[in-house]
């Protein structure tokens, strides 16, 4: 099986385990698949990991000159501890639906980013749009259907990016093998 470059910079694997430990906790506790774990579970974790962690992480790697992983994580760092900070207060569902849609945004701009970076890289910030496009039409109409489906989306985004970032780690597989062109194509007779 093939490899990839390896996960990247310390920067860049850390803030991916922050994100994909952070996008596990708040999408499980949104799905409440665990009996009595909840999204306001997730609160501190997105607070000081997904905030403030991903935020400094953020800041380092654009002293080391990495405007992209600058820009995900102190952009994420921001949206996680923004989260947090508002998860007691009672907002109305339509301003928590456009958060949700505005972040999904910056989302969406870094799927775009991370093309040349793997499918790993790319796949875990496109399910994290996906994610919060679905949790903000959830929002918009109070639809605990499409929140859960949210929170699954978010707890696989979150696997995505645990797994990316540990790859790179223990030097797992993360390219996706292809065949040659014309192999394992036989005509009909």
């Amino acid at each position: 099986m093939d490899h990839e470059a390896p996960a990247g910079s310390i920067t860049s694997t850390l803030g991916h385990l922050a994100l994909g430990l952070t996008l596990l906790a708040f999408g499980l506790g949104t799905t409440k698949v665990v009996d009595g774990v909840t999204v306001a579970d997730a609160v501190s974790i997105a607070t000081y990991v997904g905030g403030i962690g991903l935020f400094v992480l953020g800041i380092v790697a654009f002293r080391d000159q990495d405007a992209f992983t600058g820009t995900a994580f102190a952009g994420l760092g921001a949206f996680w501890f923004t989260w947090a900070s508002g998860a007691d207060s009672k907002f109305s569902t339509n301003a928590a639906g456009l958060f949700l849609l505005l972040f999904g945004l910056l989302a969406l701009s870094l799927a775009a980013g991370a093309a040349g970076a793997g499918p790993i890289r790319q796949g875990s910030y496109a399910l994290l749009f996906v994610s919060l496009v679905l949790l903000a039409i959830a929002d918009f109409a109070t639809n605990d259907g499409l929140a859960k489906a949210g929170g699954w989306v978010a707890a696989v985004a979150g696997a995505v990016s645990w797994y990316g970032a540990t790859a790179g780690l223990a030097n797992w597989p993360t390219a996706i093998p292809r065949r040659a062109a014309g192999r394992g194509v036989t005509a009909a007779g």
